[in-house]
């Protein structure tokens, strides 16, 4: 009796679960390619199940700030009253629709649930900001629910001190649910989709430098508790420094999401000199390794004085905060002080782990000080940190490349491993940085163009596009609004702006991949 052929649209019963020693997609549909051959078509049905579920979880969560602007008596709370039951409804509808039994992820649709999930939670997500205050249109609303869910922070509304504390408070959330979501996909999918070198952190049992910490689902769980208990930490920390309640809790949502949201037009300008010192601790703390966290908790604070990319990212930051303190004192005549050191310090920081709020205008730093924070927003922070941009471990993987290159070239005949804290570099990571840094300097240079021709000045497009791809937040340029939105940009700008973010966020590779028509077919 002949086997049953399942039909070309439809997956077998039984998709293969993740495993770490499977091909990877680019590399299985290589395989497809060359042996002309073309398998089922991906089962979405799990992936809808998936997201249907998130968007009914996005919308009870609309119940915090629905619940804050009713106790203050603000009609806000119709907004999210609205935009919360449509979530859960509709989601729960699909998610019954499509419920059926577990039996895990293929690669391929760990990729298309990556790919989606920073499209369809903004899209809920952007939905109180037109039902409520400010009463967006579809284009603002869009660009800030993806600005905080790809914890960018660049902002399309115009008073932010005028809004309601719902509106804040939503705003902060958004930031805070994309920061952790990013760092569970950093360090649970993307080790075994293998993009952009993540496969370095990938072993049997998620082996992180050292301890072999168990289940997926438990890494989660853990990175979840050290991302919830340090940002109680930051909060607490503003309010004891005098900062106000709702203040507090969203700046520190914004802070630990490293998005860089705020609450006031002035954004951390608006708030005292030792608030602002503990803005940059705890954004430098959200810029390592949410693992080596982890391990802290364990007992074990080894690994974080081993990494060599927590010794380099330190470095870095040391390196262009007193650059631009000896260029602003020697060069542009200013006088050292603390208060210098602070506001560069502060700055820096900020802007190399994407945060970017903001405490001074850095345009009036001089053009050395300038380039130097568009270097530092091009680095970003540590691998597996809520840190956006191409991140200091691929810089290491770069350089390690170059150096074993440059030795090739002295040495034809001898063989230089390539290793970096102490393993061993296979050529599938290295090529995969490489591919991730030849994709981000070109979507940049095509984003930026694009930009230009919507009819923004030069200086605007470029950081405009640095922005977004980087995910950083700060823009500088004649039409940029005075708390630093986008109000101002065409229509056209702010949804090449939507589309530089979701591909920045994701890091590119992740998105192109379930772009390619042979993905489809397994």
């Amino acid at each position: 009796m002949a086997a049953r052929q399942h039909p070309p649209w439809r997956a077998p019963a039984s998709p293969r679960p993740v495993q770490a020693g499977a091909l990877s997609p680019i590399a299985a549909l290589d395989r497809s390619l060359r042996d002309g051959q073309s398998g089922p078509m991906i089962d979405i049905r799990p992936v809808v199940h998936a997201l249907s579920k998130l968007a009914v979880a996005m919308g009870g969560l609309m119940a915090l700030p629905m619940a804050l602007d009713w106790a203050q008596g603000n009609a806000n709370w119709q907004g999210f009253l609205q935009a919360g039951v449509a979530a859960v409804v509709l989601g729960g509808l699909v998610a019954s629709a499509t419920r059926r039994p577990d039996s895990g992820l293929t690669v391929e649709q760990a990729f298309l649930l990556t790919s989606s999930l920073w499209l369809v939670l903004p899209a809920v997500g952007a939905l109180p900001f037109m039902l409520g205050e400010p009463g967006a249109t579809i284009t603002d609303a869009m660009f800030e629910a993806m600005s905080g869910m790809s914890t960018t922070g660049a902002t399309a509304f115009v008073r932010l001190d005028g809004l309601p504390a719902g509106t804040h408070l939503w705003r902060g959330l958004l930031h805070w649910t994309g920061g952790l979501g990013i760092v569970v996909v950093a360090m649970v999918f993307m080790p075994v989709m293998r993009v952009g070198g993540m496969q370095f952190f990938r072993s049997e049992g998620f082996d992180t430098g050292g301890k072999m910490l168990p289940r997926a689902g438990s890494i989660a769980g853990q990175l979840t508790q050290v991302y919830v208990l340090l940002t109680l930490g930051c909060a607490a920390s503003y309010a004891a420094l005098g900062m106000p309640g709702l203040d507090a809790v969203v700046h520190a949502m914004s802070t630990c999401a490293t998005g860089g949201f705020s609450s006031r037009d002035a954004s951390f300008g608006a708030f005292s000199p030792a608030q602002q010192y503990a803005a940059t601790v705890f954004t430098l703390i959200a810029s390592l390794p949410f693992i080596r966290m982890v391990q802290l908790m364990q007992g074990d604070a080894e690994p974080i004085w081993r990494d060599s990319q927590i010794r380099a990212f330190l470095g870095i930051v040391a390196a262009i905060t007193g650059t631009i303190v000896l260029y602003r004192t020697l060069w542009l005549g200013g006088e050292p002080s603390v208060g210098m050191l602070r506001e560069v310090s502060f700055n820096v920081v900020t802007i190399i782990s994407g945060t970017g709020f903001a405490s001074s205008d850095v345009t009036q730093w001089g053009h050395l000080s300038f380039v130097l924070l568009i270097m530092a927003g091009l680095i970003g922070g540590c691998t597996g940190s809520t840190c956006c941009s191409i991140k200091v471990f691929r810089y290491q993987v770069l350089f390690q490349a170059v150096r074993a290159q440059l030795a090739q070239m002295q040495s034809p005949h001898r063989v230089q491993p390539l290793r970096l804290q102490g393993r061993r570099l296979t050529p599938e990571v290295v090529n995969s940085v490489m591919a991730l840094f030849t994709m981000f300097l070109l979507s940049l240079a095509v984003l930026v163009v694009a930009l230009a021709f919507t009819g923004l000045h030069p200086r605007t497009a470029l950081t405009a596009g640095w922005t977004s791809i980087a995910n950083v937040g700060p823009i500088w340029g004649p039409e940029v609004t005075a708390n630093g939105g986008v109000a101002q940009f065409p229509a056209t700008a702010k949804w090449l702006m939507i589309l530089g973010m979701y591909l920045g966020r994701l890091e590119l590779i992740t998105v192109l991949v379930v772009l390619m028509p042979r993905f489809w077919r397994q």
